[in-house]
């Protein structure tokens, strides 16, 4: 069997909530050991969030799959002291407070590196440790909104919907944090040094955009909701409404696929679509809306034309494809015999934990060998 990439790797996770905890599950998944650094009492603020999974929150559950917890009061100098001894022996430290925080706690990146040289330290905000929006509290919500990408998802009412992904949490700051991560050690193999990495999840929302900037700054042709491609505008990339009230997504954007797409219609008259796409989007939703979902899903199948069904979550994770992919073989463990699939991770399978059940830590389980009296040396 492959060793785990990440094995014999240590993180500290200094973070709460979703990004830094599903970066540093990402690290974990792949062989890493997480320490999760949490407030004695109380712990992650998830841990208390319905529903539950057995002692805790299954949010907090399933994005703390495999960690060890460590329970420390930040705000005690003992504490603290016992926070540093760690960081004498890791290899990367996460963190999610706002900036400064940590240096005011006596964590901060200058101390620790002269500490531990080798440290890759990791911290994740909304807006970066630097510049006028640093300091301002925000969800991924306004991240989104920060970046121009909630004002790209406005419908015909010009109201922007809420989007149904953290995608700012996870897209901007998880998979980014663990990216720079990844550089950073294989940086440190180099040189022996470790860095301080600033992971923005506002800024690392723009490359979703690229084709925005492209028009804008190329153009002066800023992109507008409902107005272009992928936003709307097009009649090839839009979602349907079927007979029986659900819907197609239909992406027929290269010619070949749209002409397939209109053979199955029997409406190959609407192959110029660029010359009035508002009458041809039109056009067609009155043609779909003709047939219920399965049957066009019948009418479709084996056609290479980019059409699908929208799924609910329900059905999605119940597709056979999904299940023949192994998405959901791993398992989550409450510690009472209790036991559902782990979220799924976009680690290649050699490299990551072997598939079957793990639990998530209780509150403080590493205290006793972890958390010993501080070093006075």
């Amino acid at each position: 069997m492959t060793t785990r990439p990440l094995s014999g790797i240590r993180v500290l996770d200094f973070s709460t909530l979703l990004p830094g905890p599903m970066c540093t599950l990402l690290l974990a998944e792949a062989g890493a050991e997480v320490v999760k650094i949490e407030r004695p009492g109380r712990g992650d603020e998830m841990r208390a969030y319905p529903p539950r999974f057995g002692s805790a929150g299954v949010n907090f559950a399933l994005l703390n799959r495999g960690k060890r917890s460590l329970a420390l009061d930040l705000k005690s100098a003992d504490d603290v002291a016992r926070a540093i001894d760690l960081v004498r022996t890791a290899d990367v430290l996460v963190e999610q407070f706002r900036p400064d925080v940590m240096t005011r706690l006596g964590l901060g990146y200058d101390a620790m590196a002269a500490i531990n040289p080798r440290l890759v330290y990791c911290s994740i905000t909304g807006y970066g440790q630097s510049g006028p929006l640093a300091d301002v509290a925000a969800h991924d919500l306004n991240y989104q909104a920060e970046a121009g990408m909630l004002g790209l998802g406005a419908g015909s009412d010009g109201m922007p919907g809420i989007p149904p992904a953290l995608i700012a949490d996870i897209a901007g700051g998880s998979y980014p944090a663990v990216m720079n991560i990844l550089l950073a050690l294989r940086e440190r193999d180099r040189t022996g040094r470790g860095c301080h990495l600033d992971v923005s999840m506002a800024d690392n929302l723009f490359p979703f955009m690229y084709w925005g900037l492209g028009n804008g700054w190329s153009q002066g042709a800023w992109p507008k909701a409902g107005a272009e491609l992928v936003t709307g505008g097009s009649p090839r990339y839009q979602v349907y409404r079927t007979a029986d009230g659900r819907y197609l997504a239909v992406a027929p954007l290269e010619q070949k696929f749209w002409e397939n797409f209109l053979g199955v219609l029997d409406a190959r008259h609407l192959v110029d679509d660029a010359t009035d796409p508002v009458e041809t989007r039109d056009a067609i939703a009155r043609i779909i809306a003709t047939e219920t979902a399965a049957e066009w899903e019948k009418r479709f199948d084996g056609v290479d034309a980019c059409v699908c069904v929208v799924r609910t979550l329900e059905e999605a994770v119940a597709n056979p494809h999904f299940r023949d992919r192994g998405l959901f073989d791993h398992a989550l463990e409450d510690g009472a015999g209790h036991a559902l699939p782990a979220t799924p991770m976009p680690i290649a399978q050699r490299f990551r934990v072997p598939a079957g059940a793990a639990g998530y830590p209780v509150l403080g389980e590493a205290n006793a060998d972890l958390a010993g009296p501080p070093d006075t040396d």
